[in-house]
């Protein structure tokens, strides 16, 4: 069976992206004789290319090719953390572990949804309850 030190990492399409201060590329992995690379181990070994944190770099897309041993995907290397926190988008976030996404119940959300039915106008921004008319 291979190990992790078969894992061969190529990049291209590599760009400098100033106004979003990041650096973008599309990655090529090669790993025969594993299914694929775990986006964790694929993070280290680039930020230690790109003389990086961790946190900074954002693999993501990656599709195995047909046949296996190869991979290809995006990869993203922010120059800070404010700068992945205000461009990245938050369900990357949370994949890494930055962010925390408050998920409400669905029962909860319908029962919202149908009580602002009953509401009209900015009622429904303020949340009011509905009137009961007595007709």
């Amino acid at each position: 069976m291979a190990d992790a030190s078969t894992v061969t990492i190529r990049t291209r399409k590599f760009m400098t992206n100033r106004l979003l201060q990041r650096k973008q590329m599309v990655v090529d992995v090669i790993h025969p004789g594993l299914a694929n690379v775990s986006k964790i181990e694929m993070r280290e070994k680039l930020a230690k290319v790109f003389k990086s944190e961790t946190d900074l770099v954002f693999p993501f897309g990656f599709r195995t090719q047909f046949g296996g041993g190869r991979s290809t995907g995006f990869v993203l290397v922010y120059d800070s953390m404010e700068s992945a926190k205000k461009f990245e988008p938050k369900y990357r976030l949370a994949r890494q572990g930055l962010v925390e996404i408050k998920r409400i119940a669905r029962k909860q959300r319908k029962e919202r949804k149908n009580r602002n039915k009953k509401l009209h106008g900015t009622e429904k921004a303020k949340g009011k309850k509905a009137k009961k008319s007595n007709d």
